[in-house]
């Protein structure tokens, strides 16, 4: 297990967010912020102005470094919205959070070019988080209508934007996400995407079996020398292994947080800011790094 301190201690990344270089050498937390009415986990929808500027500020209040705000659920089952309703729903939540912490880094959840573009140009979003690994799908792995086979649309878009990019795996198994990540980095890389971060897609295109065994070689990704970001926040890889529900789903998620770090995310994306933050601490202070 101390190699795994070893590889996060070694892990020395750093984005670029609109001119502020921000340390993922030191992992950071993401809180979740959906303004969506049917998010898998009741506890993370946000519909009002309240309840959107109370979870900006607990996020920020509770240590969180990253806010994503996603307008679009992606669990199976989930009803289609259009683009322009998407971007009506994120005008009110970014609106909301600028105005609450106008400096805090915002990423936002999205897989459509279009609404990637207005996030960034009208409220200043600091990264994109894409769940349709660069548009092979979208709702529930549906493919997406691609005008250009050779550079993703979206691919396209960030690079327009010169912003952070997320770049997440549908992909089932180890192999099969590292053949992908290696084409999609280097179009990326063509297009002059400076700052990438790898999502495995924990849930995404994947069985519970495939779930636990890609967590069980989370480190082999470090190969592709980028930074990694883990989503298994209430999961159903949580709660259907367990026989829980995602209300009683954070004991599962704190543990398989843990796991993620010592095998080396650098980014956590979280519905519980505070919990994640003790385990950062936690695997820091294995590491001989002490945190009061």
């Amino acid at each position: 297990m101390n190699y795994f301190v070893s590889l996060w201690a070694k892990m020395d990344y750093t984005i670029n967010v609109h001119g502020r270089l921000m340390d993922l050498g030191e992992p950071q937390v993401m809180g979740i912020l959906n303004v969506t009415p049917d998010s898998f986990y009741a506890g993370s929808r946000k519909q009002t102005e309240q309840e959107i500027a109370d979870r900006a500020n607990q996020i920020i209040s509770e240590g969180g470094t990253i806010i994503d705000v996603g307008a679009f659920s992606t669990r199976p089952g989930a009803a289609e919205v259009s683009e322009a309703e998407e971007m009506d729903r994120l005008r009110f939540a970014l609106g909301i959070v600028r105005r609450e912490w106008p400096y805090a880094v915002l990423s936002v959840d999205t897989f459509r070019p279009d609404v990637a573009r207005m996030a960034v140009e009208e409220y200043g979003a600091d990264m994109i988080n894409d769940v349709s690994e660069g548009g092979l799908t979208g709702i529930v792995n549906t493919p997406l209508d691609q005008t250009d086979e050779v550079y993703p649309a979206m691919f396209r878009m960030v690079a327009q934007l010169r912003v952070p990019y997320i770049l997440m795996s549908v992909q089932p198994t180890l192999r099969e996400m590292l053949l992908g990540f290696s084409k999609k980095v280097q179009q990326l890389r063509d297009l002059g995407v400076k700052d990438i971060i790898l999502d495995p897609g924990f849930g995404f295109g994947k069985t519970l079996e495939q779930n636990y065994q890609l967590m069980n070689e989370l480190e082999k990704l470090s190969v592709m020398e980028l930074p990694l970001l883990v989503g298994i926040s209430r999961k159903s890889m949580i709660y259907k292994l367990l026989g829980l529900t995602p209300v009683e789903s954070l004991n599962g998620t704190t543990a398989l947080n843990t796991v993620a770090l010592m095998k080396g995310a650098s980014i956590l994306r979280v519905h519980d800011v505070k919990e994640a933050l003790e385990c950062v601490k936690i695997v820091k202070s294995l590491n001989g790094q002490i945190v009061k």
